[in-house]
């Protein structure tokens, strides 16, 4: 599979480069209609991708195989079909991503609000947080891979994890406050180096008096690495629920991610539009934590698995779009 992994990485490699080196060198405010078209070829991308998974399992390539279910009856899905079943198990971790980085823009909206940090900026900072998200998402996912391979135990610690983030989020417990994270990140780098306030030309450094300063648009960025890691802690386990095969839930984590950046400038300034997406996400860490803790007892297919995710999201989404005017955003 090494090579596998290295042609992918070099293809993000390449879309990061052309997407800040060539196609957004200059800073500028997105409008709504490039937002969404980018998502929707960011969306494209990442969904075809499913089909060189197939490719690459149904004619096991290089030896490629979808990893083995753990042994003794702990597995939580059923024996792999091939193509058809690593396409689909592809599919499945990228919508659920999709779903779960919902929550995610919300906060990043939160604080780019806090932060002060203009709109024409924003871009850049998300591209270079989402660049430390991959990073952080690649090691996360490769060691709960590990874990769910040699200790079937941690799935029933994911599930009751899951099950409880949903329930908090059923409860309205998991709002953030933009200006609280603000505050403690600005005194927490305060004791280590120099922060001066304003944008700087989105500049993430400056030299002032000689010595170099940290801008708000760098803690800014700082607090988005944190929040992602906080947020991964959700989706991983989540992930988990769909599959172990460390190549299929990688690709398909951060091709979810990449595509993070143009859906913020799509769903940002609506967010409010979409008050039954929180329920269903609530709903479906529920549903993915119950699925952990009684796989011992019942595997889904795969397929059921992508139904059951796209149904509920689609129910959020229709839901929201059906209901009346858009609450207050908050």
């Amino acid at each position: 599979m090494i090579w596998f992994w290295l042609g992918f990485f070099a293809l993000v490699a390449l879309l990061l480069f052309l997407d800040l080196g060539v196609l957004h060198r200059r800073a500028a405010e997105p409008s709504l209609r490039s937002a969404v078209g980018w998502t929707i070829g960011w969306i494209c991308l990442g969904l075809s991708f499913s089909g060189v998974v197939y490719l690459i399992y149904e004619h096991a390539w290089l030896g490629a195989r979808m990893a083995a279910a753990p042994a003794q009856g702990h597995a939580i899905g059923p024996p792999s079909g091939g193509g058809s079943d690593a396409a689909i198990t592809y599919v499945s971790g990228y919508l659920l991503e999709q779903a779960l980085s919902i929550d995610n823009i919300f906060v990043m909206s939160l604080l780019f609000r806090s932060f002060h940090v203009p709109a024409r900026y924003q871009h850049r900072v998300l591209f270079w947080g989402i660049l430390g998200a991959i990073g952080f998402r690649i090691s996360m996912l490769g060691g709960g891979a590990f874990l769910a391979k040699h200790f079937t135990w941690v799935f029933y610690l994911f599930g009751a994890y899951l099950g409880w983030q949903g329930i908090k989020l059923l409860r309205g417990g998991d709002d953030d406050d933009g200006d609280h994270d603000k505050s403690l990140a600005i005194r927490g780098l305060r004791r280590f180096v120099r922060i001066v306030d304003g944008d700087h030309g989105g500049q993430f450094t400056v030299q002032i008096d000689g010595r170099r300063a940290l801008t708000t648009v760098a803690v800014c960025l700082v607090v988005i690495e944190l929040t992602d890691i906080v947020f991964a802690l959700d989706s991983i386990p989540a992930v988990l629920a769909v599959s172990q095969d460390t190549f299929i839930i990688i690709t398909s984590n951060i091709f979810a991610i990449m595509g993070l950046r143009s859906l913020y400038f799509v769903l940002a300034g609506a967010m409010a539009k979409f008050k039954y997406l929180k329920l269903a996400l609530a709903v479906l860490l529920i549903v993915i934590g119950a699925k952990l803790l009684a796989h011992h007892y019942y595997m889904p297919s795969h397929a059921l698995t992508l139904a059951v995710i796209a149904t509920i999201i689609g129910i959020g989404v229709v839901a929201s779009v059906l209901t009346g005017k858009p609450t207050p955003a908050t």
